[in-house]
């Protein structure tokens, strides 16, 4: 697709423009290889590791099977001259990764592989790095080069050169590499994230980036770096203070459904992360939201409270209310027709699902479709308007 692999450039007000593609993700190109069922049964899907405290640990944890719904991917390139990759801009992990030529493993084979030899740039180091996955983990080396997003240039940026990669499944996947948005804190290895190179190196106009991610098949999602866009929110930006610098992590106040309290009573914590596709919390509240929509409850899929989709009736889009999120005071509606997720017209499932991880709150794409949402480095908060 020649639209993955060219880099429109918009300057605006002195911020960078990056724009994604919406595309096929892994599980529908599973399913149509016929692997799906194959795939979940070897790999339990558990979208709650993602978010275990050992995530700051040198051996991250961060599930292959988190992507598996990703649509929403960038173009960057590394090195001197350019090598494309196509990446998961992901608020919810902070390291840098892409396949590299010292990879054997299947999933590289049909990857864009980085080759340090073809780069004047690149700079080797002794370090390793091993990012833990269900399913076995995805270890490599650490070095240095020229990242390329958008017009931005960002030298001696350190990122990941994979070596192995889990499971043969992930020669499916529609994207290359991951750039994690999430705070140094979490980064496995200890490796500085890109936005932070970029504020350290006076690279951003402003310490803050934002997104817009599209609905449907619209063209036009994109990642801001150093700016904020008006014309595509409308009303005032609401600020929510962080409640930790790990993730993007913030407290909710309640989650309601006409009127009525259904999950979150009494306030919890929540992750605004775009790299997970649905809206995950704690199965107790899950169940009750579910039972709320009329969504089958199927069987537990593991240990770790996770459950498969639930299975509803694509009609009850027209008739279910909005499932509103109170956050710093403030509410902020969903309409069915963002959390029903139809799977291109052969059935609808809820976009909710359950993770079982001290209480935590996922907002993952499924809310952010819905807001305009700007993440402060400088100040430590989060912002989220309503579309324009």
């Amino acid at each position: 697709n020649d639209s993955l692999d060219v880099l429109c450039l918009i300057l605006a007000s002195s911020a960078i423009w990056v724009p994604l593609q919406k595309g096929k993700s892994l599980r529908q190109n599973l399913k149509e290889h016929g692997l799906l069922e194959d795939f979940l049964k070897k790999n339990p899907y558990n979208p709650a590791s993602k978010y275990f405290p050992n995530l700051a640990n040198d051996a991250a944890s961060e599930p292959l099977t988190n992507y598996m719904d990703m649509e929403y991917y960038g173009t960057i390139s590394i090195g001197t001259p350019a090598q494309d990759f196509t990446v998961i801009f992901d608020t919810g992990s902070s390291n840098l990764w892409v396949p590299s030529v010292y990879c054997s493993s299947a999933a590289c084979t049909n990857h864009n592989r980085f080759n340090p030899s073809d780069s004047s740039t690149y700079e080797a180091t002794s370090q390793s790095l091993s990012i833990q996955y269900g399913t076995g983990s995805m270890t490599g080396i650490l070095g240095y080069d020229t990242v390329q997003v958008g017009g931005i240039e960002d030298t001696n940026q350190i990122f990941g050169l994979s070596e192995t990669e889990p499971g043969s499944f992930f020669y499916y996947a529609p994207f290359d590499g991951i750039l994690g948005l999430a705070f140094p804190s979490i980064s496995s290895s200890g490796a500085t994230p890109v936005f932070d190179n970029m504020m350290n190196e006076g690279l951003v106009s402003e310490d803050l980036f934002s997104v817009y991610l599209s609905s449907d098949e619209q063209s036009g999602s994109f990642v801001m770096f150093g700016g904020i866009d008006s014309s595509y929110y409308s009303g005032s930006l609401n600020w929510i203070p962080l409640s930790a610098e790990t993730y993007w992590e913030i407290t909710m106040d309640s989650v309601t459904m006409n009127g009525e309290t259904i999950a979150c009573s009494g306030g919890c914590q929540a992750i605004i992360d775009t790299g997970t596709s649905l809206l995950a919390g704690p199965s107790t509240g899950i169940s009750s939201i579910n039972s709320y929509i009329g969504a089958n409850v199927m069987l537990r899929l593991s240990h770790w409270g996770t459950y498969c989709p639930r299975h509803i009736s694509c009609s009850a889009m027209s008739s279910l209310p909005y499932i509103v999120f109170t956050i710093n005071g403030i509410e902020f509606p969903v309409p069915a027709s963002a959390y029903i997720i139809d799977q291109r017209g052969s059935s609808c499932t809820s976009g909710f699902e359950s993770i079982d991880v001290d209480g935590l709150w996922i907002l993952g794409d499924v809310f952010i479709r819905q807001y305009y949402v700007v993440f402060d480095r400088a100040n430590n908060q989060v912002a989220l308007a309503s579309l324009a």
